[in-house]
């Protein structure tokens, strides 16, 4: 584990992180969830976040409706009035950002943010709320991620990029990349198109920096293991009671 640089980690074992409040069931970042989240004991959640036409900030992880709900559309081409009529798996209706900070006031939110619009509205919401100790930002985007570090300060606590990632990897080989920006953690897959991300080096690489490394998504108990081993810090899962059941095991349940 690394020194704590920011008070979103501020927590004393590897982080459980409910992916999408834990999607395994089908009702990925739906109040439903995220309540189902917290009554087994995580609180620490993943989501995403999208702007409607009109500006309103939706916890979803899709561009469109399309796939995991009973209605169509690009959220960014629709306006709320019309998004929040959407029923995931056609039960459960899409939050507000805003909803689930004021729904869930003891969680700690990981949000990706999946559109350059999406960027303003997270940033003063947080602001608006005073979430700065609840938030953290990121984005396969290095650009977005770093125009919220010049929009918010210090007091936001981000995640790297790609291009982030990638400078991290090859100097865990030992070769020189440049590495921008005050994030305060590594998100990754363990591997990715094949290639291995996750291994001691890496891990080792990050924590030199004081980089909390966190994992996507792993659903398999032996992989859970297999990395807690390596030392991360942190493990993004939908099968909520794999992860709960792992961490309990190692004595390193919350």
């Amino acid at each position: 584990m690394t020194r704590i640089r920011h008070p979103y980690l501020d927590h004393a074992r590897p982080i459980p992180f409910a992916h999408r409040g834990g999607a395994a069931d089908g009702l990925e970042n739906t109040v439903a969830a995220f309540r189902r989240a917290t009554d087994a004991g995580f609180r620490y959640f993943e989501t995403d976040v999208h702007t409607t036409a009109d500006g309103r900030l939706v916890a979803f992880h899709d561009a469109t409706l399309d796939r995991v709900t009973d209605a169509r559309g690009r959220i960014a081409d629709l306006p709320w009035s019309e998004v929040r009529r959407a029923r995931v798996a056609g039960r459960e209706p899409l939050p507000l950002f805003e909803e689930l900070l004021e729904e869930f006031p003891e969680a700690r939110w990981n949000v990706d943010l999946k559109a350059g619009p999406a960027l303003v509205p997270l940033i003063d919401l947080i602001r608006r709320t005073d979430a700065w100790d609840r938030v953290c930002v990121g984005s396969f985007s290095e650009s977005r991620v770093s125009r919220a570090q010049r929009l918010a300060g210090p007091r936001l606590a981000t995640s790297y990029g790609m291009s982030g990632i990638l400078a991290l990897r090859l100097r865990s080989y030992g070769l020189p990349a440049p590495l921008r920006g005050s994030a305060v953690s590594a998100q990754v897959p363990e591997s990715h198109n094949g290639i291995k991300v996750v291994d001691r080096h890496f891990v080792r690489a990050a924590h030199a920096r004081q980089l909390q490394v966190h994992v996507w998504t792993v659903n398999d108990p032996d992989r859970m293991h297999r990395l807690l081993d390596l030392g991360v810090d942190g493990i993004m899962t939908d099968h909520l009671e794999t992860l709960r059941t792992v961490l309990t095991e190692r004595g390193a349940w919350i």
